[in-house]
């Protein structure tokens, strides 16, 4: 399987317009089927001292720079294979074109530079979990475009040589699909803290560098002696279920390198007088706590096997620069004895539950995306779609949530039995019997009403910043059985000498609609046209089908944000346009999608 498909198969140099809940991406062909071509930039310039030319990590790859037809443009500006250039003669390099997210744009030789962000002080097996905290700080900070120059994404990734029965997984790749490297140069050049960072740093040496300067035990080790000659790109660690007899996980890591003798060597001098096993499968090398487990590791089935795993990644399609898996319940079982009664009865309902998720990237945003899968007790039905794209064109804000009402009503003896053993539990209680009696409330039955089959709440942009915002509440539910709720509550405000808040009502064919205006409560209440907003669209992919979402037009509201801001916190706040936060829910599966927008 190639090194950056997802197991589903997905092409590596596709591009990059995810669907986050579906198998593929929307536009990764062209006419006839065949996958499009992304452009590769001219690597940057390369570091001064001289070194005999790489093989690239797990599998041959042509010539870096062989001109291509990027995103169905036309061909140009061909230049030397990879390893044949001079380095500092790089004819036409300052005439770079870089792909942008509106058409093509001039760019000069940029390139990042180390990083100055340094984790925290490690020793021994240390700098491993070090370096899975640092790569993201060196994808953008140190060396990112570096690995622009090498497209390719191949080779095997660390959960095709890891143990199986992991209940636990996390993989950092330098060497990402071709895309992600494209749409990490293009976001790194959007922002005055990274555009003028871009040097010919690889990214592998920016991140030992940056965890050498904290390890005292890293002193007098070189990693163009000791490191270079036998690291690759990619680093994965799963976490196994204790040994019989221990509390403690067990752990397998899994380095890619590219010359096993010269690997030895360097980890030998990097772990110094830390005990460890290592053992060497697949171009990788696996370290565990001793040498029989790594050998084990190295010699049995891989969690790449585990159907149930290879299932959960496919879901979760495109990996990106980082992902992670793990089986929620089995980690539970870890700590089970330390829980609470409460604590048990809640692993009991997801210990079936599995949680995959990858944080990957485009030229116009960064997107957090996750799958959960398995989890049958937390199962609310079907809810239908929370479809915000109905709302008005100017809405600044929107949450909406759909099956709500369903769910409280279903679990509500579970809620009250839970808050009941809670310190606040009698208080919580009494405040909901004092509620019913005081408003003549029918609970749960008119709370799920209220929140109904969807309940969506938003502010528009227009008057945000009048004595009176636009704010309002559509919940698709019964309009008869709503209103008389809130005449309910209206009426025992008054009878209490209180005065009952002025709100605009609006019943419509199965919605009710509360706003603070009555303008506002007939816009919700109509069909709106928020999703023909190509902002709204990449923020909430499939908006038609997500039953939970989260929206903010960032540029709407940036009035408020941007006061007192100047110079480059300006400039970068700024670039910001949209977050957006959506999913689906359906039986025992969910997946959501969190995207942060830039201009």
């Amino acid at each position: 399987m190639s090194a950056n498909n997802p197991p589903g198969g997905q092409d590596p140099d596709r591009t990059t317009a995810y669907r986050w809940n579906q198998g593929q991406p929307e536009s990764s062909q062209q006419p006839g089927g065949q996958p499009y071509q992304q452009h590769q930039p001219y690597p940057p310039q390369q570091p001064p001292y001289q070194q005999q030319p790489q093989q690239p990590y797990g599998q041959p790859q042509q010539p870096y720079g062989q001109p291509q037809q990027p995103y169905g443009q036309p061909q140009y500006n061909q230049q030397q294979p990879y390893g044949q250039q001079q380095y500092g003669q790089q004819p036409g390099y300052g005439d770079q074109t870089v792909r942008e997210p509106h058409g093509w744009q001039q760019q000069g030789p940029e390139g990042f530079g180390p990083s100055h962000a340094a984790p925290a002080k490690k020793g021994g097996k240390g700098w491993l979990i070090a370096a899975i905290a640092a790569v993201l700080v060196v994808l953008v900070g140190g060396g990112g475009v570096y690995a622009v120059s090498a497209l390719s994404g191949g080779g095997a990734q660390p959960h095709e040589v890891l143990p199986a029965g992991a209940i636990g997984y996390v993989r950092i790749d330098l060497d990402p699909a071709a895309n992600q490297k494209v749409a990490l140069f293009a976001l790194a050049r959007k922002f005055t803290v990274t555009k003028d960072k871009v040097t010919g740093d690889d990214p592998r040496k920016a991140l030992f560098e940056a965890i050498k300067s904290d390890s005292d035990s890293l002193a007098d080790v070189d990693f163009a002696k000791d490191v270079d000659p036998w690291l690759g790109s990619r680093i994965g660690a799963a976490v196994l279920p204790a040994a019989a007899g221990s509390e403690e996980p067990g752990f397998a890591v899994a380095v890619q390198v590219t010359d096993e003798a010269a690997a030895k060597a360097g980890i030998a001098k990097l772990m110094g007088k830390e005990k460890y096993g290592l053992a060497f499968r697949d171009d990788y090398a696996i370290l565990s706590e001793d040498q029989a487990s790594a050998a084990k590791y190295a010699q049995g089935p891989t969690l790449g096997e585990d159907g149930e795993f290879t299932g959960d990644l496919d879901a979760l399609g495109e990996p990106g620069v980082l992902s992670f898996w793990t089986n929620v319940g089995k980690l539970g079982e870890m700590s089970k004895s330390a829980m609470t009664a409460e604590q048990k009865q809640m692993l009991d309902k997801v210990k079936n539950a599995r949680f995959a998720g990858a944080l990957r990237f485009d030229s116009a945003y960064a997107e957090l995306a996750g799958v959960v899968r398995g989890a049958e007790a937390m199962s609310a039905g079907d809810p239908q779609s929370a479809n915000i794209s109905t709302l008005p064109a100017s809405t600044a804000g929107a949450f909406s949530a759909s099956g709500l009402g369903d769910l409280v009503v279903k679990q509500w003896s579970e809620l009250m039995t839970s808050a009941s053993a809670t310190p606040d539990g009698t208080s919580a209680k009494q405040l909901i019997d004092q509620a019913q009696q005081a408003y003549g409330l029918s609970l749960p039955d008119d709370l799920g009403t209220m929140l109904g089959k969807n309940l969506t709440v938003a502010v528009d942009g227009e008057g945000l910043d009048a004595q009176m915002p636009k704010v309002g509440v559509r919940i698709v539910t019964d309009p008869a059985k709503a209103e008389a709720i809130m005449a309910k509550i209206e009426k025992a405000l008054t009878d209490s000498g209180q005065a009952a808040p002025k709100l605009n009502k609006q019943s419509g064919d199965g919605t009710y609609t509360i706003a603070t205006t009555p303008e506002y409560a007939k816009q919700l209440a109509e069909e709106g046209t928020l999703g023909d907003s190509e902002t709204f669209q990449t923020a909430i992919p499939d908006a038609g089908s997500a039953t939970f979402a989260l929206y903010v037009d960032l540029d709407k509201i940036e009035q408020f944000y941007l006061k007192g801001l100047q110079g480059d916190d300006l400039a970068n706040a700024k670039l910001f346009r949209a977050v957006g936060l959506s999913g689906t829910q359906s039986g025992a599966d969910a997946s959501f999608s969190l995207r942060v927008l830039f201009n």
